[in-house]
């Protein structure tokens, strides 16, 4: 039974992962994993990246991140919960994107961005969500012996993504993974959602363990050395094999198997080498170039008042602005680059 990674933190998940792209990539070709998935925290820093170190060793490239959401307060949830977004196609992509874009600009907790409950309902076109396991909001409600808010966050989601949402089960290795997966599976049967094995991953060796924990360390202003420093990673959070994966699992093969369905479902093509500017919405449907020079003159009418109090001093000195400011446009508009400089004004 083939297993794929679903679940890396690489070094782009900034505070826990240590994982580099280009050695993912090639330590999923040496084990045969015909597609890997790249997942950072919050975040598509090295999705590019990713991608072209995938295509590169003839790995199948799957786009996905590892999101925080909100507590969901309708469910009598009091903490924030992780839920994991793979994308299947290119308008997944351009709705992860707007997802981690609203949660970096509109719902900043914690010095994490959260992602709203509601967003999911208008965004979740294109992704396949996967529950997050002991840390989802199914898994959290599980180990808190809560069985029915458990389903109704499961039922939640399945019906947020219909046929696109798995129960996630884990074992690296932390005391709660083992618990989790007993009580996950049954809740899977009794609603007939699909399971799926991941295994976190943070780091590429067993050795990298203690230089994963230093980073660690420095991204929550701890020390190694505190006894009672709160320890989330295990020394198994390395880039596991198939065959280790297969041992782990053997007992739920269908979480196996779902790894190489859910691969099969993701099929986003990248254009590389092509530059891409948004088009900027002008007033009344006025041509770029010319709500460009009007802009232009606006902000130069507004810098000149500043320059030159006087007026009479500032009807003097125009022409030299202008004419600059004329040179200026004339090279912007040859290269094509009104749109990028509106967005950045």
């Amino acid at each position: 039974m083939a297993y794929l990674h679903l679940r890396t933190h690489s070094e782009y998940s900034v505070v826990d992962g240590t994982l580099r792209v280009d050695a993912a990539a090639a330590a999923a070709r040496a084990d045969g994993q015909v597609a890997l998935a790249g997942t950072d925290l919050s975040n598509l820093f090295g999705a590019v990246k990713f991608y072209k170190a995938c295509r590169s060793q003839g790995v199948k490239p799957i786009i996905g991140v590892d999101v925080v959401m909100e507590p969901l307060l309708a469910l009598g949830d009091k903490n924030p919960s992780r839920l994991l977004l793979l994308v299947q196609d290119h308008p997944g992509y351009l709705h992860v994107c707007e997802l981690l874009a609203r949660g970096w600009t509109r719902n900043v907790q914690r010095s994490q961005a959260w992602i709203k409950w509601e967003w999911l309902s208008e965004l979740g076109g294109g992704l396949i969500a996967l529950s997050g396991g002991d840390l989802g909001a199914v898994g959290q409600a599980l180990l808190a012996g809560d069985a029915k808010r458990a389903a109704d966050a499961a039922t939640r989601l399945s019906e947020l993504f219909p046929g696109r949402f798995y129960i996630e089960l884990q074992r690296a290795g932390l005391p709660q993974h083992e618990p989790h997966v007993r009580l996950a599976v049954p809740l899977a049967a009794q609603l007939r959602l699909p399971v799926v094995a991941t295994h976190p991953v943070q780091f590429l060796e067993p050795e990298d363990f203690e230089a994963h924990e230093a980073r660690v360390c420095v991204a929550e202003g701890e020390t190694l050395a505190n006894p009672r420093r709160v320890k989330r990673f295990t020394r198994e959070q390395y880039f596991r094999s198939q065959a280790d994966m297969q041992a782990l699992f053997a007992d739920v093969p269908s979480a196996l198997a779902n790894t190489v369905a859910i691969a099969q479902r993701c099929n986003l093509t990248l254009t590389m080498g092509t530059n891409f500017l948004p088009d900027f919405p002008t007033p009344g449907g006025l041509p770029l170039a010319a709500y460009f020079r009007q802009a232009s003159f606006d902000g130069l009418e507004q810098r000149l008042k500043v320059l030159f109090p006087d007026e009479a001093v500032r009807a003097q000195r125009r022409a030299e602005y202008v004419e600059r400011l004329e040179f200026e446009i004339a090279v912007i508009l040859k290269m094509d680059f009104p749109g990028y400089f509106l967005i950045v004004a």
